[in-house]
């Protein structure tokens, strides 16, 4: 190396070691500035101040929601370094409780929409059920005096007094809660037939305590894992039906000695559901009255071995497979005997005209069919590809050849499950907007 590179070399690092102290010269003063005009201010706003920021780089808006825009020391630095990970999730989480916090306040209304259900499933005797698409509204709103009206289908069937099903799963949300209940106001828009075996009363208990939790501004988180399950499944007594009513789809549910739990089984793509639902009133505690307590030990396999069918097929999506997976010794030969003796003909006629399977729903009197072959809307779809008419047309000629009144309801299963669909005031905020602007 020359002497004149050396000079070069030399040189450059003296410019350097300049340049690098003049700017540190530079924010050294800016900083001592800065310090002595803003003291006062940082001295009152340093606790929880959510856009408080360390370090220059870039401004961050994103966690700034709700924030003064004006130029203040606490929003005109709003600046982080790109590494700053550990702040920003702790903006986050605080955003996050932010939040809940609103979403924790008492409500004056709320609307609450529920699907039927269809349990047992054939062997899956208080353990598994399913959604359906059938849909009830319910709204309570506070008030000065209880009273409940409704419309649709069963209303005037419904209780009308605190008996109500709806009436229990508000109360019980607001015990669980350790809240008193004020005086509410219910209206029922019922399109979920009334003590028809779908599932009208699991129904009614789920939208309680949903818009019990919500009018108390308690969530349900804080209350523990799946405490709407707990809640729910504690005052029916089992959760066959307020599982799927809750979480939609196909669900198997148990106690495992300490608590409720729940999983969900997959509904096989395509499938249509077919109900003969008759105008009487199938009564549950009349249905379970015909039972036996004590059922044979190759009863008991059966039914064992039919509920684990049933599953892999659902599982799988073998739907060839289903008719043998809903056959059942423990309670449909009983309630056929009793109650419902058009209830294995119209089995035969379902399956007979291209039904995947047939079964009593719930503790009936309704006949649920499982059909395949839907495909997108099934009114433009060629009818060659399904078979929802004719296993409709032939459970429909067996209710008449017993003299049974009643009508044909084609629907499919629900993938999901209870939800709030308006509330007062909202969830929604100038930033946040949730499903429908509830």
């Amino acid at each position: 190396m020359t002497s004149n590179d050396n000079t070069k070399l030399a040189a450059t690092a003296i410019l350097a070691g300049g340049i690098g102290a003049a700017v540190s010269y530079y924010l050294a003063n800016k900083k001592s500035s800065s310090s002595q005009t803003q003291s006062g201010y940082e001295s009152s706003s340093s606790q929880g101040n959510l856009n408080s920021r360390t370090s220059f780089i870039f401004q961050d808006p994103e966690y700034d929601m709700g924030a003064s825009t004006t130029s203040t020391p606490g929003n005109d630095t709003a600046v982080l370094m790109p590494h700053s990970h550990e702040e920003r999730m702790r903006r986050r989480i605080a955003a996050r409780m932010a939040v809940e916090d609103e979403n924790s306040q008492p409500r004056s209304s709320v609307t609450v929409r529920v699907p039927a259900s269809s349990a047992n499933c054939g062997p899956g005797y208080d353990c598994i059920g399913l959604a359906v698409d059938l849909w009830t509204e319910v709204t309570v709103s506070r008030a000065d005096e209880f009273e409940i009206t409704a419309e649709g289908d069963g209303a005037a069937e419904m209780p009308k007094d605190a008996s109500n099903l709806l009436v229990t799963g508000v109360k019980a949300a607001y015990d669980t809660a350790e809240k008193p209940m004020p005086p509410l106001k219910y209206h029922v828009v019922s399109r979920i037939p009334y003590a028809r075996g779908l599932g009208s009363s699991s129904a009614a208990i789920v939208a309680g305590i949903i818009a019990g939790l919500v009018l108390g501004g308690t969530s349900a988180a804080g209350l523990g894992e799946e405490s709407l399950l707990q809640i729910a499944a504690t005052i029916e007594g089992h959760p066959d039906n307020v599982a799927p009513v809750i979480y939609g789809g196909f669900q198997i549910g148990i106690h495992n000695g300490t608590r409720w739990v729940t999983e969900r089984v997959p509904c096989p793509p395509g499938t249509q559901l077919v109900m003969f639902i008759p105008d009487f009133i199938g009564k549950t505690s009349a249905a379970r009255g015909v039972l036996s307590d004590t059922i044979t030990r190759a009863d008991a396999a059966f039914n064992i071995g039919r509920v684990a069918f049933l599953v892999h097929a659902l599982a799988m999506g073998n739907l060839d497979n289903l008719k043998w997976g809903v056959q059942d010794r423990m309670h449909q030969p009983q309630r056929a005997d009793a109650l419902y003796k058009h209830l294995y003909p119209m089995i035969k006629a379902a399956e007979e005209a291209g039904a995947c399977c047939a079964y009593l729903s719930g503790a009936g009197p309704t006949v649920m069919a499982l059909t395949s072959g839907a495909s997108g809307d099934i009114f433009t779809q060629q009818e060659k590809e399904r078979t929802d008419t004719h296993v409709a047309r032939a459970m429909m000629q067996v209710a008449q050849t017993f003299g049974v009144e009643g009508k044909i309801v084609v629907t499919q299963a629900s993938q999901e499950g209870a939800r709030v669909v308006k509330v007062d005031p909202p969830f929604s905020s100038q930033y946040i907007t949730f499903r429908d602007n509830v």
